[in-house]
C-alpha cells in the first residue's frame, strides 16, 4: 500500500529531528523513534518505517546533505512524492542547516591507537546509475556544498593523515619491516601540497605506496572529492597509487582503500571531480 502524503510528511519530520540530533552528537533511541511514529501511523509496521528511513537517506545523499548513519540509502519507490516532501522540509530546516555546517566545520584531532587491527574496511560497491533528467538537487533554489565544505577543514584533513602515518607505521612493523616504518613519509608536511599524494609508504617487500587520504566524519559511502593531479597520478602510477578513505572519524575511525586509478571504482563528476558510489 502506497503511503499518503501526511504519512510520508510525518516520517520525514521524524527523519530530519533524528539527524539534527546525530549531527549535534546528542543520542537518541532509533527504536522508540519507530514505536513513535507506529502510534501516529497504525497501518506501518517497525520493517516498513525502517525502509522508509532508508528511503528518505537516498533522497538525502541525491541532495549532498549527510544523512543518518544506520539507515543506509536504498533505492526508493514513491519517489516523486518522497523525493517533493524532502525537497520542501529539509532545505527550510535550520535545525539541519546549522547542525551540519557546525558538523563539517568542527576541528579534529588524530586519536592514539596502539592497534589498528581492525580499522580496515570493504570499500563500497559502485553501483550502476538510472540517469535522470536532471539531478534532483538541481530543484533546491540555494543548496549547501556540505561534504566540499568538509573537504576543506584543514584540520580534519591533517588529521586523518596523521591517522593514516601511524598506521601505515603500525602494519610494517607487525611485519618485521621497523627501517621501512621509519621510513613512511608525511608528504604534505615535509614537501607540500600538489604531488597527488599525502603519504609515502611501503609494502613489506619495500614497494613504493603513494597514499592519498580523504577523510570525513561521516559515513563509509559519503562523497569526496578528488584533484586532476590526483586523478592523474593514480592512472600514471597505477601499481603505486591508493586512495586511503577515512570514514566515521570523529566515532571509531576506519578506512577502505582503492587500488589504482579513482575513475575506475566511483562515479566522477566532470566538473567538481565529485566521487561517489551511486
Amino acid at each position: 500500500m502506497d503511503w499518503t502524503r501526511e504519512e510520508v510528511e510525518a516520517i520525514v519530520e521524524d527523519y530530519l529531528h533524528m539527524l539534527a540530533l546525530e549531527l549535534s552528537g546528542q543520542q537518541y533511541n532509533k527504536a522508540e523513534h519507530n514505536r513513535n511514529l507506529r502510534i501516529k501511523l497504525p497501518s506501518r509496521t517497525q520493517g516498513s518505517i525502517e525502509r522508509k528511513h532508508s528511503n528518505i537517506s537516498a533522497v538525502m545523499r541525491e541532495l549532498e546533505y549527510p544523512w543518518i548513519d544506520g539507515y543506509k540509502p536504498l533505492s526508493h519507490v514513491q519517489r516523486g512524492l518522497l523525493t517533493d516532501v524532502v525537497i520542501a522540509r529539509a532545505p527550510a530546516d535550520r535545525r539541519i542547516d546549522e547542525a551540519a555546517l557546525a558538523a563539517v566545520e568542527q576541528p579534529a584531532f588524530a586519536p592514539v591507537l596502539n592497534d589498528f587491527s581492525n580499522v580496515v574496511a570493504q570499500a563500497p560497491v559502485r553501483k550502476l546509475r538510472v540517469s535522470e533528467a536532471l539531478p534532483i538537487w538541481n530543484r533546491i533554489a540555494v543548496r549547501r556544498d556540505y561534504f566540499q565544505r568538509e573537504a576543506q577543514n584543514r584540520l580534519l584533513g591533517l588529521a586523518g593523515e596523521q591517522f593514516v602515518v601511524r598506521l601505515e607505521q603500525w602494519r610494517l612493523r607487525q611485519d618485521g619491516c621497523d627501517q621501512l616504518a621509519d621510513d613512511v613519509e608525511h608528504v604534505s608536511q615535509t614537501r607540500g601540497d600538489g604531488l597527488g599524494y599525502d603519504v609515502r609508504s611501503f609494502d613489506s617487500d619495500g614497494h613504493e605506496r603513494l597514499i592519498e587520504v580523504k577523510t570525513t566524519a561521516f559515513g563509509v559511502e559519503t562523497p569526496f572529492f578528488v584533484t586532476k593531479g590526483e586523478l592523474s597520478l593514480s592512472t600514471e602510477r597505477p601499481d603505486n597509487f591508493k586512495l586511503y578513505r577515512v570514514f566515521d572519524f570523529r566515532k571509531v575511525p576506519r578506512l577502505f582503500t582503492l587500488n589504482g586509478a579513482i575513475e575506475k571504482h566511483c562515479e566522477l563528476d566532470p566538473v567538481t571531480y565529485r566521487a561517489s558510489f551511486g
